[in-house]
């Protein structure tokens, strides 16, 4: 009897990865997959008669059945963090596909690495997925030379870790390239984050390399850092206020920051976008229905939750995965705050 057709040869029918090939058959919702693309996907499972079959893995005895995902934010803020319920969703959804449970284990950023690591090394869950890596993580390299299973949410650059993210530096370049084509030179930029994590500096990074393309050199000046919630950005909006020639459009990083950004106008009696333009990052539910609605660049969190669950279960069952950097696509959502109405377009 022939071999049952796996995904990896569905993968290398239709010249696209793994990721891709799960994502399209197993309908996830969120993605920004070509129609070209799903079309070759399906056409390749159709003519090696391949049907994704969960209940046909077999997990290794022993196992917790538990993935745990740790969040590098307090529960006082992650709580409340409308980026979230997409990712948990995905998370929850792909875990129940294969089987498995997850364990949700939110941390303040000062908590010692000890509060998540014994989560792995108490063998409490079978992998670990880590959001928001920070560049300071010093466990973070051990537990992975050690060989337990582990997954970012985020980059951490210099390292192998198996990763999934989306391209912040291209997400937030193309943010700035549509505010220098509405004609807006002085440009802020509100991080969405300490710098400390990886996200915040690649989204700062695109800032500065979109600038650089039209010859604007970078002012450190119009630069203030964001701390995940509202009240960061109402703060570092107000000293982005305070300067003597202050910015005509502001790139936020973060939509959740951008709120808090946008009270700050408003206390201030400005308008956006007639007196400032305003674009963000995330894309949360909630985006669509600020007043004006809020242009930013739309992160698939659903699609992030389920490719770093899916990818995690590979490595705890020795599936060895082909790809352990997984990336994303972003799209820009033009609306209302940045004064254009142009069509969306794909990053």
């Amino acid at each position: 009897m022939p071999d049952r057709p796996t995904s990896r040869d569905v993968a290398r029918l239709a010249g696209v990865s793994r990721t891709t090939v799960s994502l399209v058959l197993n309908n996830v919702p969120d993605v920004h997959i070509s129609p070209e693309t799903r079309q070759r996907v399906l056409e390749a499972a159709r003519q090696l008669n391949y049907y994704p079959d969960a209940s046909a893995r077999r997990l290794v005895s022993g196992k917790t059945s538990t993935i745990a995902l740790v969040w590098h934010r307090g529960p006082d803020r992650t709580y409340r963090d409308a980026f979230l319920p997409g990712l948990l969703q995905g998370a929850t959804r792909a875990a129940r596909h294969y089987g498995y449970y997850v364990l949700f284990r939110p941390i303040e950023p000062d908590e010692s690495d000890d509060a998540w690591v014994e989560l792995a090394r108490g063998r409490h869950t079978d992998g670990l997925i880590l959001s928001g890596p920070r560049s300071d993580d010093a466990a973070l390299l051990d537990l992975y030379r050690e060989g337990f299973p582990l997954v970012l949410h985020g980059q951490l650059p210099g390292t192998d870790i198996p990763a999934v993210d989306v391209d912040n530096e291209s997400g937030a370049m193309a943010a700035i390239r549509h505010l220098l084509a509405l004609g807006h030179r002085r440009i802020g930029m509100i991080t969405n984050a300490p710098l400390a994590y990886i996200a915040s500096r690649q989204r700062l990074e695109g800032y500065r390399r979109a600038l650089e393309e039209v010859g604007i050199p970078f002012d450190e000046a119009l630069v203030h850092c964001g701390n995940f919630d509202e009240e960061s950005g109402r703060q570092a909006m107000q000293a982005l206020l305070a300067l003597a020639e202050r910015p005509t459009a502001v790139f936020i990083a973060s939509d959740m920051v951008a709120v808090g950004a946008l009270r700050a106008l408003r206390e201030h009696g400005l308008r956006v976008p007639e007196d400032m333009a305003i674009a963000g990052f995330d894309d949360i539910a909630t985006s669509r229905y600020l007043t004006p609605a809020l242009t930013t660049v739309h992160v698939p969190a659903f699609g992030l939750g389920w490719s770093a669950v899916e990818l995690l279960i590979r490595i705890i069952e020795g599936d060895a995965p082909s790809e352990t950097q997984v990336r994303l696509e972003t799209e820009l959502v033009v609306r209302e705050s940045c004064g254009a109405s142009a069509p969306q377009g794909k990053v």
